[in-house]
């Protein structure tokens, strides 16, 4: 996923529509994550937002601001959600290309679908529903992520750097497995698939790092 950063007027715009604490603005043409923000104020959107109107961006504004209620905040985000963002910035052809499987996946994914269950069954009283585990080759810089439906809000797979798994002891892919599971929980309870104080809260209750970063972790790998 190819990622630039919009123009500095598209900021100034922002901010003159109530955005606080961004320092910077990536765009990108994946739909898996619509609008993030960082806690060192990267924003990080869709491209084809910087040709919506202030209605719409009023919408992310107030989406990013953790201060209002989650019902206000849903709200906000089914509305930035139907603009066609991809009529402005559609993605680059071969985008929705998947991994070839590879000698080991079977192994591997057994191995994250039964941390899956145990985790759900330790951490969330089994609630959680299965989702589709998948090993991506072309996360570079991400250890995992949740796809959701941006649409419905509802959780669609959860990707697993391969790399991650071939540098990195087991427990720390597990980590990230339980990161991601908490990200599951806030698209299954309806909250915005985030980094605000409500995962912070959850994640340390689980015992997970509040960012994606790797955890320091010592123990044996696969």
């Amino acid at each position: 996923m190819k990622q630039a950063d919009a123009p500095a007027e598209f900021l100034l715009r922002l901010a003159l529509l109530g955005l606080r604490s961004c320092t910077r603005v990536e765009t990108h043409t994946n739909r898996t994550v619509m609008v993030s923000l960082s806690a060192r104020g990267v924003l990080r959107l869709h491209r084809g937002y910087t040709f919506a109107p202030d209605a719409v961006l009023r919408a992310i504004v107030r989406f990013l601001d953790p201060r209002l209620p989650r019902e206000q905040r849903r709200a906000a985000e089914c509305e930035f959600l139907v603009f066609p963002v991809e009529d402005h910035a559609p993605p680059p052809p071969g985008s929705g290309r998947r991994d070839r499987p590879r000698p080991g996946d079977l192994r591997v994914l057994h191995r994250l679908y039964g941390a899956h269950e145990r985790f759900n069954r330790e951490h969330f009283e089994g609630l959680l529903g299965s989702v589709p585990i998948r090993l991506s080759g072309r996360m570079r810089t991400r250890l995992g992520e949740l796809s959701v439906d941006m649409v419905t809000g509802r959780a669609l797979e959860i990707a697993i750097s391969r790399r991650h798994i071939a540098r990195h002891l087991w427990t720390e892919v597990e980590h990230t497995l339980l990161h991601e599971m908490v990200h599951q929980w806030q698209a299954e309870t309806g909250s915005p698939v985030d980094h605000d104080v409500a995962f912070r809260r959850k994640a340390a209750q689980v015992g997970v790092l509040p960012s994606a970063r790797r955890a320091p972790l010592a123990a044996a790998g696969p």
